[in-house]
């Protein structure tokens, strides 16, 4: 039988999703954007302003990406779906910047910002101060408006309650991550592979950095935030999503990501997953392995050559970046991606090279 979810027309090709996202989703993406400048242009605390906005200008990529989901919203609710997602992303990206920028190596603090991701899932909302165990706190309410429209919206959506708790629990995952990459460095990598230690059991397939790759997207929450605009759920639907995204899609997701960061990091001094595979072999390897495990797991999902499409589009969209160029060994990887891969993820590269050189500047 089907359902008003399964009914959605998604886009079937490279050439008609991207169409749709040039007309229907980067519109509306970069209205919800130029707000959210407005809003950090406004923050007093200077510290606190400048990282709102940098975020906002490096990491826009990323609500570029995840807003796509909404083409699988019920139409009502398209606009509320792209508001959710871009909201939640500008929260992430904010506190990942405050967190790596941070001269406050302070577990306490990195959980205690990270509430925010939690609370605009949850519906909930403490006394304390997201910013309780950190110096600069003046932000003119930016962060607290943040979390309020992600419940506004969430709270709108007529089958969120049957997905919420996955929702939170990837996101438990996402702050776990957040707080223990970015403590003491001599202290990172032991924590991460101890918190491994408590999941390998129910992921032996992978290394403890895939793993905490994998806790780093924030895709399954944004395809669970555009199906719950139906009013369907399914404990089936629900488990399954769960088991594709988490850890394959998510973990080719951010493991392409930290691929193009490695020379930036390495500068920075920031942790970064792919330092840790011994060769670029076993990188480009492991890569491969995660691409076909992402697609292969989608299979059973409606819409699956919807999120195959998605799967492609964040290999070449990644690979088009202007990093790459400047990393010899980034380079022979994405070159024998590309070289055996679908001529779809050769699509989405010279799209996302378009995007990366000429996209629309807020």
């Amino acid at each position: 039988m089907q359902t008003g979810y399964t009914r959605i027309r998604a886009p079937k090709g490279p050439f008609s999703l991207m169409i749709k996202v040039y007309k229907q989703v980067l519109p509306a993406v970069y209205r919800q954007l130029s707000y959210w400048k407005r809003r950090a242009e406004q923050i007093p605390n200077a510290e606190l302003r400048k990282q709102a906005l940098a975020s906002i200008e490096s990491k826009k990529f990323h609500c570029e990406g995840g807003a796509i989901y909404a083409l699988l919203a019920h139409p009502a609710k398209f606009d509320k779906v792209i508001e959710f997602i871009v909201a939640y992303q500008t929260i992430s990206d904010y506190l990942d910047n405050l967190c790596d920028r941070s001269s406050q190596v302070d577990a306490d603090n990195f959980r205690q910002l990270h509430l925010a991701m939690y609370d605009a899932i949850s519906g909930n909302k403490g006394d304390e101060s997201y910013y309780q165990y950190q110096i600069e706190r003046d932000d003119g309410g930016y962060l607290d408006e943040l979390v309020r429209v992600c419940q506004r919206v969430l709270q709108e959506l007529p089958s969120i309650e049957g997905y919420q708790f996955s929702m939170l629990t990837l996101c438990q995952l996402y702050c776990d991550l957040q707080v223990y990459k970015h403590i003491e460095q001599d202290k990172r990598e032991e924590t991460l592979i101890e918190w491994y230690s408590q999941h390998q059991e129910t992921f032996p397939q992978l290394n403890w950095y895939e793993f905490a790759a994998a806790t780093g997207s924030t895709l399954a929450i944004f395809y669970y935030a555009a199906i719950s605009s139906h009013s369907f759920s399914s404990e089936v639907l629900d488990a399954q999503i769960l088991e594709s995204y988490f850890p394959y899609v998510q973990g080719i997701h951010i493991l392409f990501d930290y691929l193009i960061d490695q020379e930036e990091d390495k500068r920075e001094g920031d942790l970064n997953f792919c330092f840790y595979y011994s060769s670029r072999a076993e990188q480009l390897h492991r890569l491969e392995w995660f691409l076909k495990r992402a697609l292969d797991s989608v299979e059973k999902l409606p819409h699956a050559q919807f999120h195959k499409m998605l799967i492609e589009g964040i290999v070449g969209i990644y690979a088009a970046d202007k990093k790459v160029k400047k990393q010899h060994d980034v380079q022979y990887i994405v070159k024998n991606l590309l070289k055996k891969n679908s001529k779809s993820i050769r699509f989405f590269y010279w799209n996302g090279w378009l995007i990366h050189r000429y996209g629309r500047r807020l």
